[in-house]
Order: C-alpha cells, then structure tokens, then sequence
C-alpha cells in the first residue's frame, strides 16, 4: 500500500465517446432508451423465471435467468454515468469511482464467462446425455456452477484491482473511453508498464481467450453430436446453439481483442467497448427470448396474470 502515498491523482478524466455537442445529445437519447430497454428486458426475463415453476426448474432456464441477472449489472456498472456526462462539459471520475469500475467490470464480465461456459455444459449434456440431463443437472449441480461463476470473477477482479490501485499516478490523469479500464488506466502510472501488460495479457487476456475456445470446442462435439442423429430434434438443438454461439461470439471477440493486444500502437477501440458493455447485455434477451417458444409463453401468462389481477 505504501505506493499510493506517491499517487498525486486524485481523480480521472473520462474523454467519453465524442467532443460534439450536438452527437452528445443525440447520444443522451440513444443510450438512454438502449439502457432502459435493457435493464427492462433482461429484468422481465428474471422475473419471468423466477415467477414460472416450470422455467424456475429447468436449468437451462435457471442458468438463462441468472446470465440475464449479470447482465443488468454488466450494463450499470459505467452506462449510467456515460449518460450523465453527455450533458457535462467535464467528465470527471474519482479515484475511488474509477477503480470501482475496474472491479465490477472485471467481477461481471469473468463471473459471465464462466457462465456461459456453464450453459454451453448443459447444452451438451442435454443434447449428448439426455437420458441422464436431470441426474448431471440436478438444482445443486446448477447452483454450484453459478456460484462458481460468481467465485472466479470475484478472485480474479480483486487480482486486477489490487496491484492498479497501488500503482503511482503522479501525472497524467486522462483516460481515453468513457469509463475506466484496466488498460488505459495502467497506462498512465509513473513507470514502466511492459511488465504490468504481460501479467494483464496472461491473466484477463488467457482467461477470455481459454474459456473462448473452451466454448469453441463444447459447440463443436454436440454439433458433430446433433449430425450423427436423426433429423428429429436437430432443427431444436441447432437453433438452440447457435443462440448461444451468437451470444458468445459478440461477448468474447472485443474482450479477446481488448485484453490480448492491450498496449498495441493502435487505441482501443472505442466501439468494442460499447458493444460489449452496453449492446451486449440488450442482445442476449433478445437474442434467447425471441427465438424461445416457452420463454415467451411464460410472458404472456405472466402478463396476463397481472392484467387480471388489476
């Protein structure tokens, strides 16, 4: 801790997405309705779930439940602030705020990962064990999977967090995004970097990109798996995957991009951090929700239930 006596920052400035006055305001509204639309679709989502005995027993659906979960949290960790400061002349950030971001980015965004890696999991073995899905899913099976999720993204946030928040900040104090990440945070202490990009690339970098291929190769053996049968259920379980393969390729590619190549020549992409961040979290309601039969049964008798009791 004794290198944060030396840090002489005390807050950050957040370039956000552009410096036109008109595009801002344009932007307030865009994203604005993005994220309510957002938080609305995956909240209904939850709720639907949770309200359904059926959906609530599946684990598919409990999975799906909590992934919607995290990404109502992947969307608010910095969106609501970027809005904010569209009608801000000066985007600051404190210290502490920027550093709170860095953690539940990274908490939300591995706990998501190891989720998703979770639902791939449950695809295979109810495509490729169905005679034995509840026994390998059983409520508890699910459950520890989740708070496994959970675990690792907190472990290795609290890795990130711990040697950036006792790196010296003695100069500049601008960060070119609109929030704080862990690249371009780490860019601006008062040393030599070289040594913090390689422990980021081997631990962000890896992580996304381990868990990429590791989703890769699960979706290739029940694919492999759904040919050698049948036509019966083939048309359900190819729509299934690649639900979950869209998902997956949208989340996982700017991350890789980002934590991989983090101290290129080239900035980072601003785009890839909205997409991920903001666009991401919109697309999988929509993404599971519209090709999902039983999913929006459940809405409508949910909807239906509270219009009648009114």
């Amino acid at each position: 801790m004794e290198l944060q006596n030396y840090s002489l920052v005390s807050e950050f400035v957040l370039y956000g997405l552009c410096t036109s006055q008109h595009l801002q305001h344009f932007f307030f509204i865009f994203f604005s309705g993005i994220y309510a639309a957002t938080v609305l679709g995956n909240l209904i989502i939850v709720v639907t779930v949770i309200s359904d005995p059926h959906l609530h027993s599946s684990p598919m659906y409990f999975l799906l439940g909590n992934l919607s979960f995290l990404d109502i949290w992947l969307a608010s960790f910095a969106t609501p602030k970027m809005i904010r400061d569209f009608l801000s002349d000066r985007k600051l950030i404190s210290f502490g705020g920027c550093m709170a971001q860095i953690f539940f980015l990274h908490f939300i965004g591995v706990a998501e990962m190891v989720l998703l890696v979770s639902m791939a999991y449950d695809r295979y073995v109810a495509i490729c064990k169905p005679l034995h899905y509840m026994t390998m899913m059983s409520r508890q099976t699910c459950m520890a999977l989740v708070l496994i999720s959970w675990v690792i993204g907190f472990m290795h946030s609290i890795s990130q967090v711990a040697f950036t928040v006792n790196l010296p900040y003695c100069g500049p104090n601008e960060v070119d995004s609109f929030f704080c990440d862990l690249p371009l945070v780490v860019k601006l202490a008062c040393m030599d970097t070289y040594g913090l990009g390689i422990l980021m690339i081997s631990d962000s970098g890896l992580l996304s990109l381990s868990c990429f291929l590791l989703l890769l190769v699960s979706y290739t053996v029940i694919l492999i798996t759904v040919q050698q049968h049948a036509a019966g259920g083939v048309s359900k379980a190819l729509s299934t995957c690649s639900a979950h393969i869209t998902v997956v390729t949208l989340f996982f590619g700017p991350c890789i991009f980002i934590y991989v190549w983090p101290f290129s020549r080239f900035s980072v992409d601003k785009l890839l951090s909205v997409f991920y961040t903001i666009f991401t979290p919109l697309l999988n309601p929509l993404i599971y929700t519209l090709r999902n039969k039983e999913m929006k049964t459940a809405m409508k008798k949910l909807c239906n239930q509270h219009v009648t009791s009114h």
